[in-house]
């Protein structure tokens, strides 16, 4: 047992006592630094136990370093600002729509101190969280009083729950949808207490449909817009106009979920075939619901406008105090939506309107200058301009891909995924794609001022191993 590899491996205090753990005691907690090495160490043991070679144990320095390195990645913030350069505008995992500078500034407003969230300064009474916001809402979408939820999820569930809890709820086959994170309508309806009756086939649905389903029990007639994908061929579906008037010759409720939340047809979003929330109000829905951070551009929240008495429904039931939203969400959708009152400036002042509506060419002379300087990097072999195409995301616009150029780029030394990770960890961190053997950075998603950053990220990169998050040695 003397002649154990493990006896040669450091104590704590030892590597306590090493200057670069020295000072990280200083910038962290001791206990926090103490119980990092203690890990660390473990972690070391287990794989000399576990090995079925011999492994060589690091010096004191080597070792101190390596958790030096551990700790301080470690103690970095989990969520950072990262640079979009994968091209998917409206990318879930990278928080969608970027907000405005004038809702950051909103938000910062009301985040510095106290607020007016639920009092009427005119009276002094409390007030509803969503009044801050209704009037704007009401103004765009022509409806008659308007709610906020944290997410259009939310507003779909509250809505069932508040109109049709125990009862039947009539959806097109072709709409029981599913969206990305196990999102799927007939789970959300039974979660709701709501009893789903499907009509129609996946292709096909006729008003006849409908008409021959109501019965006693059926409370809500839902329509669901197929935001992340479509049906195409031979198909016939039920617009909301006729839906909702076959709701209101039954004594039924109309509601039309649209998803990605248009408040404008613009030929600018280049959104065809997408609903638009005043469209669908002045086609007779009682209720529209649509999210606020697609293709509207705000903050991630829940939309719900429509008639009064049934905005007053769901705004007193018991689920929608545990799923409205705070102060940053109102102050960055109030400031979101007074950009809307000049639409002719959408694309100056909203970042997801202005990425939509960049001229390719500007796109393609941003890539010829920056391809160049990519390529100088030691650990890239080639980087060259090509064309592409990037998708909307977020479950919006499934066929309507946006023309782009990439750079396109080949490792010197390293797998493209290697050269990929590497670029997710470096300061400030870059996503990219991985296609065709190439790490391909999509200028489409980048903002201009980003450029100079990812040709300095590039030039720092060396052959050397990036930092590991991984307490093995």
């Amino acid at each position: 047992m003397s002649d154990s590899p493990l006896r040669h491996i450091p104590s704590v205090n030892e590597l306590l006592e090493n200057p670069l753990i020295r000072q990280l005691t200083e910038r962290f907690s001791h206990r926090l630094v103490v119980g990092r090495v203690r890990s660390f160490l473990d972690g070391l043991r287990d794989d000399f136990q576990s090995a079925a070679a011999e492994i060589r144990i690091p010096t004191p320095t080597d070792l101190a370093r390596k958790i030096a390195d551990w700790i301080i990645v470690d103690q970095q913030p989990g969520l950072r600002p990262v640079i979009n350069g994968t091209g998917t505008l409206l990318h879930t995992g990278l928080g969608r729509a970027p907000l405005s500078e004038v809702a950051l500034q909103e938000m910062v407003q009301v985040a510095r101190g106290y607020c007016s969230l639920e009092i009427d300064l005119r009276s002094g009474e409390r007030s509803r969280r969503s009044a801050h916001v209704e009037r704007q809402l009401i103004d765009l979408t022509g409806a008659e009083a308007a709610l906020v939820v944290n997410n259009n999820a939310a507003a779909t569930v509250l809505a069932l729950s508040a109109l049709a809890a125990g009862q039947e709820v009539i959806v097109s086959r072709g709409q029981l949808v599913e969206i990305g994170g196990s999102y799927r309508l007939p789970e959300v309806m039974n979660a709701s207490g709501c009893h789903l009756r499907e009509v129609g086939t996946t292709n096909r649905t006729c008003s006849e449909d409908y008409e021959k389903a109501i019965t006693d029990q059926t409370r809500v007639l839902l329509r669901v817009h197929p935001s992340n994908y479509a049906v195409v061929g031979f198909t016939e579906s039920v617009d909301i106009r006729t839906m909702a008037r076959i709701a209101h010759d039954r004594g039924l409720v109309a509601v039309d979920d649209i998803g990605s939340g248009v408040l404008l047809a613009s030929d600018e979003l280049r959104a065809p075939g997408e609903p638009v929330a005043r469209e669908s109000i002045a086609a007779g829905a009682d209720l529209v619901l649509f999210s606020g951070d697609k293709l509207l551009g705000g903050p991630q929240c829940g939309i719900i406008v429509g008639r009064k008495q049934y905005v007053e429904m769901l705004a007193r039931h018991p689920l929608s105090r545990a799923l409205r939203v705070g102060k940053l969400t109102l102050a960055a959708l109030a400031a979101t939506l007074r950009l809307y009152q000049k639409p002719d400036e959408l694309s100056q002042h909203l970042p997801l309107w202005g990425l939509l509506s960049t001229k390719l060419e500007n796109i393609k002379h941003r890539a010829d200058r920056l391809a160049p300087q990519i390529a100088s990097s030691r650990v890239v072999r080639s980087a060259e301009v090509v064309a592409d195409k990037s998708p909307v995301g977020g479950g919006s616009l499934p066929n309507e891909d946006v023309p782009t150029w990439c750079v396109a780029i080949e490792p010197r030394d390293e797998r493209c995924d290697q050269l990929a990770q590497r670029l997710r960890l470096s300061d400030p961190s870059l996503m990219t794609r991985v296609a065709q053997d190439r790490v391909r950075l999509d200028l489409r998603t980048v903002f201009p001022h980003q450029d100079m950053e990812i040709s300095q990220l590039f030039a720092g990169l060396s052959e050397a191993n990036v930092r590991s998050t991984d307490p093995a040695p």
